[in-house]
């Protein structure tokens, strides 16, 4: 058996949860069936541990696993050590990163990616239908839906969804992020949203994706036009609305990532969505 993601889960840095067991607790309370550890987990994966020691069925999944920064073997040793523990409720996520971090990181050459992630998967002893990948362009996504469980795209449109599903074909798993804000006001919204894609705006993994969607130059620097469509903002409604747009495209599981003014874990926001989903 494989984890069960169901159709809503939660996004969140992998940081805000290293003391946050009672927080997944009250998650899986909520109704989300998966949290989503963002950033890089560190290679022990010691922080999955307590939160699936604190829940009975909610789905923990890396997003992602740095496949520069951590070798295969210890990965699949870690992922020995969670899986007996916890069988069939984690989710190994791997991801290529970024050139400029991932060269300061490590002081080696960021090149060819994508074989990099082949020759990661072929000597990765981790089983393929608990492994997805954090891709987003064709070839890619092709590679995830022949390696491994499926993809987990981030900073996503539900065009894109809909593209991914056409490539991955109707058998693997799809499971987008998507970056929401519960503000009405549309200046303050876009302000939140803004500062949350700051960083995204310098990372040409998501730039070129985003000019792949049709978004002009002008727009990928941070345009209305892009933030509204990569950031759900408004109330519940609103924000389930984006979701249900992803699952109509062909999403198997939607991960919602809460955006907040100062980085922080807002509960109180996790409550307001997980009633309205609920609804």
């Amino acid at each position: 058996m494989t984890a069960e993601l169901g159709r809503v889960g939660v996004w969140s840095n992998t940081q805000l949860w290293v003391d946050g067991a009672e927080n997944a607790a009250e998650l899986e309370e909520l109704g989300f069936s998966a949290l989503w550890l963002g950033g890089n987990p560190g290679g022990d994966l010691s922080v999955v541990e307590p939160l699936l020691g604190a829940t009975r069925a909610l789905a923990v999944g890396t997003s992602i696993v740095n496949i520069w920064l951590d070798g295969p073997a210890g990965i699949a040793t870690a992922f020995d050590r969670v899986s007996t523990r916890f069988p069939d409720r984690f989710v190994l996520g791997l991801g290529t990163s970024h050139k400029g971090p991932i060269e300061q990181a490590t002081g080696k050459a960021y090149e060819k990616p994508y074989s990099k992630l082949v020759e990661y998967l072929d000597q990765l002893a981790v089983p393929t239908d608990s492994i997805v990948l954090g891709v987003l362009g064709p070839r890619s996504l092709k590679l995830a839906a022949a390696r491994t469980r499926g993809a987990i795209p981030y900073l996503v449109t539900p065009e894109h969804t809909a593209r991914a599903r056409g490539v991955l074909g109707d058998g693997a798993l799809l499971a987008p992020e998507q970056h929401v804000v519960l503000e009405t006001d549309p200046d303050k919204a876009r302000a939140t949203a803004r500062a949350g894609l700051s960083l995204y705006f310098q990372l040409p993994h998501y730039t070129d994706n985003w000019r792949r969607l049709g978004f002009s130059e002008d727009d990928v620097k941070g345009s209305d036009r892009l933030v509204d469509a990569l950031v759900a903002w408004g109330d519940e409604d609103a924000i389930a609305k984006r979701v249900d747009e992803h699952l109509a495209a062909g999403a198997d599981h939607v991960a919602v990532q809460v955006i907040t003014a100062d980085g922080s874990l807002d509960m109180a926001a996790h409550r307001r969505l997980g009633a309205a989903f609920k609804g």
